[in-house]
């Protein structure tokens, strides 16, 4: 068994032991469905390396008192973001008219409501996986605090800041050069926000090469 087939297992078992809702409930007993799995997968798990603060069918209430689900919502903090895998079949080519307007509509009033969107085509899962990564890193930066903890340094917190906003590896090299400092002083900044567990190590080995935010 995979590393993300292992933590898929226990994430789901996690959510429907917790669930109260007979509703939702019902639809996590069925299993995700294709495309959501293939997204956790294909592009969430490589990109973001856990399943944390995700929530496969997520009900919420629309302003027309009626029930919608997210294929998964991603809710740290409380935060609002909802995904939504898009099927070529029913969700583009065989729309109608009546069904493309209520799609609109339940898009315009769950935003209203402060939801975030993240909609992915099926197709891009198969045929651009990188891509579909990227847009998930940026996803999950809209969420990360901006604040940083307020025992670190002033150059330790802008390195943090840089992480968070640049959501991709970087050198040291470029770190240096971002801050104006020494790649000396710059290696020893990077080896204390590793020690403090904001940073991780991207690539390298004997010598690291490029280092990532920990998400």
């Amino acid at each position: 068994m995979s590393r993300f087939e292992q933590q898929y297992e226990e994430w789901l078992a996690s959510n429907i032991a917790t669930e109260r809702n007979p509703r939702r409930r019902e639809l996590l007993d069925k299993g995700l469905g294709h495309g959501t799995v293939e997204f956790l997968r294909s592009v969430w798990f490589p990109a973001i390396g856990n399943l944390n603060h995700l929530f496969p069918e997520w009900e919420v209430r629309d302003f027309s008192n009626g029930y919608r689900y997210f294929d998964l919502a991603y809710m740290p903090g409380g935060a609002k973001g909802g995904i939504e895998i898009q099927g070529y079949g029913p969700h583009a080519r065989d729309l109608d008219v009546k069904r493309f307007k209520d799609l609109c509509r339940r898009h315009c009033l769950l935003a209203l409501d402060g939801w975030t969107f993240l909609p992915i085509a099926y197709l891009s899962i198969t045929d651009e996986p990188e891509q579909c990564r990227q847009l998930a890193l940026s996803f999950v930066g809209k969420f990360i605090a901006s604040d940083v903890p307020s025992t670190l340094s002033c150059l330790e917190a802008e390195t943090v800041r840089l992480a968070r906003r640049l959501l991709r590896p970087f050198t040291p090299t470029e770190l240096a050069e971002h801050l104006k400092v020494s790649d000396r002083h710059t290696r020893r900044i990077l080896h204390t926000l590793i020690e403090l567990q904001l940073l991780d190590i991207a690539s390298g080995q004997q010598r690291v090469r490029t280092y990532k935010l920990r998400l």
